[in-house]
């Protein structure tokens, strides 16, 4: 009662509505927990918590809701229960799930009032601040890395969306850099994790991929296709004695005897070593491997070598175990698991040697593998409390009182704001006209969308597309699907499609669509928009500034006219291209402490 009595001087009316309110929490990770606990002794009436991620041990030191006991278990549903006893008068709801499932729609968003965001990654970000837009409710949108924090109120209309403004670009480095010229800690890392544990316990792709004499590149495939098939070989040695031993003379001696061959590559730089394995396989011979538990200094090379044999050694018992089962057997690297970890670790710091760059500690080895950016739970907690703060201006409708806040511990004053900035008009997301469009699962065909109500019924031209999930799936070069049911293509309720208008003159901005599957009558069309729709032009560009003609449904640039393909994968993260050309490229970014980002 003492603390419904200070919310209600402090709030007033505000006091008494927040118990009528049904709030959705996305992300129950270092900012939700404290985001929660700040929800629930503010006597939000009913919270939802949606998280698709399990506890760790690594996250105890700053996720106060949880304990060592918890380990494993579904973050938002322990995350509830231990909330629940700050205010047992508070509803939570717990949804161990990813938010981009179907089932969390658009009119599932409609029924909440205020949406958190206290998430850590960039694409379920740009997912929620989507359908906030659709479903037309304020968004409170946070994030926070070592000392810095940032919280932004987003409400349709009012303000700038998360994708008004460009992100950061991360720096790449190309693959030849990680294959054959690192000169980093990071490069060795990355070739540890991505490349040599996929080819010895993973997949291998680049065995398998085809040479085209049309490739640009065909010699430098023809190398990494050699080196995958060598290792290939070497996997037929699995359970051998020798196993060990064959990996290292081929990737610590016999690569980098080659690349030393070439010697135009070494004119400006310092040859790389290579290891001789019985030399330091007789150094290393009374080195305990359990050296491994040391993971606040860096290792020598012969303790490497001890960490090296012994993890593939442990990793080798886990395959056979794995052979058991009804699939072929794939280790995957885990920042928690200590075998991948060890594997990892003994492996680029043996490449860092040869190469003459600085070996890491396991430690730091884990926190650039694992993308770990550093968390402080001091940010997390201030973070946590301006998003209230900012969610009661909202709630109020005070909009003008809102603002963008700012932690930043390198000036003057460690909490800055400004105003909340107008949308920008060329933003490709919440620029875009959004709608309803009903469909009859049993005989809506792409077509009846495209003729009938694009072109007769809104006035499209011929030059249009047609995108779900960033893959084409109908443009003037992509005619097939026309006479395909919905159902056929995998669009049903719930799905959400995009209408980009590609005229060269006065084109509209992006329609987003979300389907409703209702059957209708015979005499009715079987694809029917139930509410009036506007779709305004796109605004004019001075200088030859692109807008928003010249990016897809993601916000990510393209050229004046798309390539159009009609093998374009619905796959989020496809395989690399049988040509297997090394374009693709392994991402780092710099600014998060090394942190490796796979494209």
């Amino acid at each position: 009662m003492a603390r419904e009595r200070s919310m209600s001087q402090s709030l007033g009316s505000l006091s008494r509505q927040l118990k009528q309110l049904r709030v959705l929490m996305v992300g129950a990770g270092g900012i939700g927990c404290e985001l929660l606990k700040n929800l629930v002794l503010s006597g939000f009436g009913e919270i939802h918590v949606v998280d698709l991620d399990t506890i760790d041990l690594s996250n105890l030191n700053r996720q106060f809701l949880f304990r060592h006991e918890h380990i494993k278990k579904s973050k938002a549903v322990v995350a509830k229960e231990t909330a629940s006893k700050f205010n047992p008068s508070v509803k939570i709801e717990a949804h161990h799930a990813n938010i981009k499932d179907g089932h969390f729609n658009v009119a599932w968003f409609k029924t909440f009032n205020i949406v958190f965001n206290a998430l850590d990654n960039l694409d379920a970000r740009r997912h929620v601040n989507r359908m906030c837009l659709m479903a037309d409710i304020p968004l409170i949108e946070s994030g926070t890395t070592g000392f810095d924090g940032q919280v932004q109120v987003i409400r349709k209309g009012k303000s700038e969306c998360y994708d008004c403004q460009p992100k950061p670009v991360q720096k790449s480095f190309p693959i030849c850099t990680i294959r054959s010229t690192p000169s980093q800690p990071i490069h060795c890392i990355v070739w540890a994790k991505s490349y040599l544990l996929p080819e010895i316990f993973g997949v291998s792709e680049e065995a398998d991929m085809d040479i085209s004499e049309n490739d640009d590149n065909i010699e430098e495939i023809k190398k990494l296709k050699e080196e995958a098939l060598a290792l290939k070989k070497i996997r037929e040695s699995l359970f051998k004695d020798n196993f060990a031993k064959l990996i290292f003379e081929k990737v610590f001696k016999q690569d980098i005897d080659r690349l030393r061959s070439i010697e135009d590559m070494w004119k400006s730089r310092k040859p790389p070593e290579a290891l001789d394995h019985d030399e330091i396989a007789q150094a290393s011979a009374g080195i305990d491997p359990g050296v491994s538990r040391q993971d606040q200094t860096p290792w020598s090379v012969t303790q490497n070598h001890a960490v090296f044999v012994d993890s593939i050694r442990r990793l080798v018992s886990r395959y056979k175990i794995m052979q058991g089962g009804h699939t072929s057997p794939v280790i995957t690297f885990d920042k928690d698991d200590e075998d991948t970890l060890d594997f990892v670790a003994a492996a680029a710091n043996l490449r860092s040697s040869v190469f003459d760059i600085e070996t890491k500690s396991k430690f730091e080895i884990k926190q650039m593998a694992g993308n770990i950016i550093p968390a402080i739970a001091t940010t997390n907690a201030m973070t946590a409390g301006l998003c209230v703060l900012q969610a009661f201006k909202v709630l109020k409708g005070e909009y003008h009182k809102a603002k963008m806040v700012f932690l930043e511990r390198s000036t003057a004053r460690v909490i800055n704001a400004e105003p909340l900035h107008p949308p920008n008009p060329s933003c490709v997301v919440c620029g875009n006209a959004s709608s309803n469009v009903l469909i009859d699962p049993t005989r809506a065909t792409l077509g009846h969308l495209v003729e009938d109500v694009l072109k007769q019924e809104l006035g499209y031209s011929d030059d249009i597309s047609v995108l779900h999930e960033s893959a084409i799936i109908y443009d003037p070069d992509i005619e097939d699907n026309l006479s395909k049911k919905f159902t056929d293509l995998g669009l049903k309720s719930d799905s959400v499609i995009t209408i980009i208008d590609d005229a060269d003159e006065d084109p509209r901005v992006n329609l987003s669509l979300s389907i409703n599957e209702q059957t209708l009558p015979e005499d009715k069309q079987p694809v029917i928009l139930p509410d009036k729709v506007e779709v305004p032009r796109k605004p004019k560009q001075a200088n030859g500034i692109k807008g928003p003609d010249s990016l897809n449904g993601n916000g990510e640039q393209q050229g004046e006219k798309r390539k159009r393909s009609a093998s374009i994968s619905t796959e989020p993260h496809s395989k690399k291209q049988a040509s297997g050309k090394t374009d693709d490229a392994l991402l780092v970014d710099d600014s998060a402490g090394g942190a490796i980002v796979l494209d």
